[in-house]
């Protein structure tokens, strides 16, 4: 599963690219991805902050900032499961 598009970090609106994976070592859904440059993210990250809560729609997680890639991008990770609501042909049912 993946998801391209809005979110917020740190409160601060940004555009995404996420995708995950059940991980069997640890028994977890992993999740990952890109947030695009966005000046606000990549301060937080470079004044040392790493914890933040990603939303996605009315669906927040416990995130982590990785590093920023060189184009201005923030990788983020998380670990549970995945932020993004479900597409709309399984939420149905």
């Amino acid at each position: 599963m993946s998801y391209d598009g809005p979110a917020h970090v740190a409160g601060h609106p940004v555009r995404v690219h996420l995708a995950g994976r059940w991980e069997p070592v640890d028994g977890r859904y992993h999740w990952a991805g890109r947030i695009e440059p966005q000046p606000h993210v990549a301060d937080l990250l470079r004044s040392g902050r790493r914890d933040v809560e990603l939303r996605i729609a009315d669906r927040p997680t416990r995130a982590r900032l990785a590093e920023i890639d060189p184009w201005g991008g923030v990788r983020v990770t998380g670990v549970g499961g995945p932020p993004w609501p479900p597409p709309a042909d399984l939420a149905d049912a």
